[in-house]
C-alpha cells in the first residue's frame, strides 16, 4: 500500500508507493547532447565574464581575470538582482513591491569545460566548497542583503543552460520561500520540544541507518523520509551550525568527501542524470539560530512533473527512500 509521509522540515506530504515498482535502470531517461567547450567559463576566455570576484589560483602573483585558476566566482552577466541601490519599499494599490536589490554570483567550479563536481579530484571539490563559503562570509557584509541561497542546476534543458560546471549564488533583501518554510517549521518544533528538529532527525537517521547513505566523520548523507523524488539525499552536519559560513575547515573537507561519494555514485548508477543541487543556510542575521541547522539537498530530476502534483500539492516519489538509500549503498561497494 502506498504511504502517505509527512516532511517534519517543512510540514507537507509526499505520497510514497511502497511497492518498489521502480529500480535504477528505470529511471534513466534520455538526455541532451552535450555541445561541448570552449565556453565563456572556460580559460582563456576571462574577458568575456564581468571581473571576478574570487579566484583560488597555484600563482600567487598572477593576475586576476587571468588564466590559471582552479575556482572562479563572477557576477552573473544577467542577474536575476542587481546589486546596486537602496533597497526601496512601496505600495501599489493593495500590492507591496520592493526594489530588484541583491546579489546573483556564479561559481565556475572547475575550468574543466567537462569534469563536473562528481568527477572532481577531492582536493578540487574541497575548493569549491571553501568558495561557497567564502562568498557567503562577504555578502553577509553588505547590510541590505538577508539571505542567500546556493544551487546548481545540471542537465536541465533551457534555453541559456551553460554547460560548464558552475554553480549561483543568490543573495536577496527578503527570506526565499522555501527557505522562510524549513525555518518557520524548524522553530515550531524548537518551541514545542526544545531541541533542534535537524539535529533529532541526524540522530534518528543514525540510529534507524535503513536510510543513510554515506556516513562521515563531521556530516553524514541519507534519503529523507518523505523524500519528494528518487534519490533525494540530504547532508547534514552532525554538529548543530546555522550557516554554512561557520562550518569548521574540518567539517568543509568531510562536506566534500561526502559531496564527492554522493554525485560520482548518482552518475555511476544512473547515467549522469540530471539534478539539482541547494545549500541552505541561515539568513545572515540568524547566524547563531538554535533551531535551524545548514544542509545541502541533492535531488535528482527522474519524472516529469505531473497534473496530479501540480494540482494537489501532493508529490508522488515511485521509489521508497529506504531502497534509494540500499541501492546508493550498493553502488558505492
Amino acid at each position: 500500500m502506498p504511504e502517505l509521509r509527512k516532511d517534519p522540515v517543512l510540514g507537507r506530504w509526499t505520497i510514497v508507493a511502497t511497492e518498489r515498482v521502480l529500480r535504477p535502470a528505470d529511471l534513466r531517461g534520455p538526455r541532451t547532447p552535450r555541445r561541448g567547450g570552449p565556453c565563456v567559463f572556460c580559460p582563456g576566455y576571462e574577458h568575456e565574464t564581468p571581473p571576478e570576484l574570487l579566484a583560488y589560483r597555484d600563482g600567487p602573483t598572477a593576475a586576476p581575470d587571468s588564466p590559471g585558476w582552479r575556482v572562479r566566482v563572477v557576477p552573473n552577466k544577467f542577474p536575476a538582482l542587481r546589486r546596486e541601490g537602496p533597497v526601496e519599499r512601496r505600495g501599489h494599490g493593495l500590492y507591496d513591491l520592493m526594489s530588484g536589490i541583491g546579489a546573483h554570483e556564479v561559481v565556475v567550479e572547475s575550468p574543466d569545460h567537462d569534469r563536473d563536481l562528481g568527477a572532481l579530484p577531492l582536493p578540487a571539490l574541497e575548493d569549491v566548497v571553501r568558495a561557497y563559503r567564502d562568498r557567503l562570509l562577504d555578502l553577509r557584509r553588505d547590510e541590505r542583503l538577508r539571505a542567500a541561497v546556493i544551487f546548481k542546476t545540471r542537465g536541465l534543458a533551457t534555453a541559456t543552460a551553460l554547460e560548464h560546471p558552475h554553480a549561483q549564488i543568490l543573495a536577496t533583501p527578503i527570506l526565499p520561500t522555501v527557505l522562510g518554510e524549513e525555518i518557520e517549521q524548524a522553530r515550531l518544533y524548537h518551541d514545542y520540544r526544545e531541541r533542534c528538529l535537524f539535529c533529532d532527525i541526524v540522530q534518528q537517521e543514525l540510529d534507524d541507518g535503513r536510510r543513510l547513505v554515506v556516513v562521515g566523520e563531521h556530516v553524514l548523507a541519507f534519503a529523507p523520509f518523505a523524500s519528494r523524488g528518487p534519490f533525494e539525499t540530504w547532508i547534514l552536519p552532525r554538529r548543530h551550525a546555522a550557516a554554512f559560513e561557520s562550518a569548521w575547515p574540518k567539517e568543509q573537507q568531510d562536506l566534500a568527501r561526502v559531496l564527492h561519494a554522493v554525485l560520482a555514485t548518482l552518475d555511476r548508477l544512473l547515467d549522469a542524470p540530471p539534478l539539482t543541487l541547494l545549500v541552505h543556510t541561515a539568513p545572515f542575521a540568524d547566524a547563531e539560530s538554535p533551531s535551524f541547522h545548514w544542509h545541502v539537498e541533492v535531488t535528482p530530476q527522474l519524472l516529469p512533473g505531473t497534473g496530479f502534483a501540480r494540482g494537489s500539492g501532493l508529490v508522488v516519489n515511485p521509489l521508497p527512500p529506504e531502497d534509494a538509500a540500499r541501492f546508493l549503498r550498493d553502488a558505492r561497494g
